[in-house]
């Protein structure tokens, strides 16, 4: 008997990061103890009364059911509060305020409740591989618009202009929806009131569903924002946020939608019958880190500031140019001409200084002449991969067979 895959799995192929962690997995059983600066995934872990209210509230009788699908009212709460103190916008945490077991998951919500087989999706090149990998198994078509270094990584609207007109001067059917994410990732853009302006606008103009996935808006960064912060901004965008990164609760699955009532409705419509309400202690713990004050942040970026310096010692030695306005958990930087792309400069300091750090070709074709090095890993790490990189070169080393 042959059984087939759906064809909505074709062109879609397992996860970068899945795939390589299975390379490096089987280069560390050779013995090579590979130091990896490859994915956002915090080391810290979250704030010691998060984890008490944890420990206190899973260890009560009566908080093992099943959860409401919206969540607890108290997250909700909490969650609505959060957005008020740190991005000032007003929102109902009982109609317009919806958790989520991740972010992640959230971008697949979306997409599989608005998404037609064709509709067309504006996603960013670069951007996170997840938004294609999403409209795509929602049956849309996927339509880069390109991010780039001479235009400061932002959208060239006068270009998206030209998806919804003809040649002829007549119209034509243009995007249903298009994902943005500021602060950026991977190339670390800030978020600016003029650019999210200009987005509310444009979404405006053509009627696109604007998503905004901001999960890194307090990691290095002064100013938090969010998109719904522009006036009207509801009428036409929905945002994501998370506390897997400025919360230290990755794994934890914790994320948010927020937007209009009849935005949050209807995405509830899908995740309704896909998931249930997260474990209530984990909602309770995660609305005591949304209540936290500017000391946590400031210490978490004390941290981070110290190991971005030791990425730029790491950079300067690889010969990268980079930007040090960027923010969030990594560093974006370009690779010396001499490689061909940043797979090549990734592979080579992965098999010959067994040191990995992410090629930025798998965010987008924009990105194949930069890598990407993340701050996850404690200062002593950075410092022994700086040494492994400054050591004279071995003989140069071949992949493992098994792996990618």
């Amino acid at each position: 008997m042959e059984i087939t895959i759906a064809n909505r799995l074709d062109g879609i192929g397992e996860y970068y990061f899945s795939q390589k962690l299975r390379e490096i997995d089987e280069l560390n059983r050779q013995g090579r103890q590979i130091i990896n600066l490859g994915i956002g995934s915090p080391d810290l872990p979250p704030h010691p009364d998060v984890i008490k209210v944890l420990d206190e509230e899973a260890a009560k009788q009566n908080t093992h059911a099943y959860q409401n699908y919206k969540g607890s009212p108290i997250l909700r709460t909490a969650m609505a509060v959060f957005y008020k103190n740190w991005y000032q916008v007003e929102v109902d945490p009982n109609t317009e305020v919806l958790p989520l077991i991740g972010s992640k998951e959230g971008i697949m919500h979306i997409c599989m409740t608005y998404l037609n087989k064709g509709d067309k999706v504006l996603i960013p090149n670069p951007g996170y591989p997840t938004y294609r990998s999403a409209v795509k198994l929602a049956g849309g078509e996927c339509i880069e618009y390109d991010l780039k270094e001479e235009n400061n990584w932002e959208p060239d609207f006068n270009k998206l202009e030209t998806l919804f007109s003809s040649p002829t001067g007549g119209s034509r059917k243009g995007a249903k929806m298009m994902w943005i994410n500021y602060p950026h990732m991977p190339t670390g853009k800030q978020a600016s009131t003029a650019l999210f302006e200009k987005v509310i606008t444009f979404g405006k103009k053509h009627s696109i569903l604007i998503c905004h996935d901001n999960p890194y808006s307090f990691i290095l960064n002064d100013k938090p924002m969010s998109l719904l912060s522009v006036a009207g901004s509801k009428d036409v965008a929905i945002e994501l946020n998370s506390l897997s990164k400025a919360s230290n609760m990755a794994g934890w699955r914790v994320g948010m939608m927020l937007g209009a009532k009849e935005r949050i409705d209807e995405v509830l419509r899908f995740k309704s019958n896909m998931d249930s309400g997260m474990f209530l202690p984990v909602q309770l713990a995660a609305a005591k880190a949304l209540s936290l004050g500017k000391e946590w942040y400031n210490e978490l970026n004390e941290i981070y500031a110290e190991r971005r310096e030791l990425v730029y010692q790491l950079l300067q030695t690889l010969n990268c140019s980079f930007e040090k306005s960027q923010t969030g958990l990594f560093i974006w930087a370009k690779i010396p001409e001499k490689y061909k792309d940043g797979y090549e400069l990734s592979d080579q300091v992965l098999y010959n200084k067994n040191v990995f750090i992410t090629p930025g070709g798998i965010f987008g074709s924009n990105g194949n002449n930069f890598i990407r090095v993340s701050l996850c890993a404690k200062a002593e790490v950075f410092k022994n991969a700086l040494e492994r990189v400054v050591s004279p070169t071995k003989p140069p080393q071949t992949p493992p067979k098994e792996g990618l």
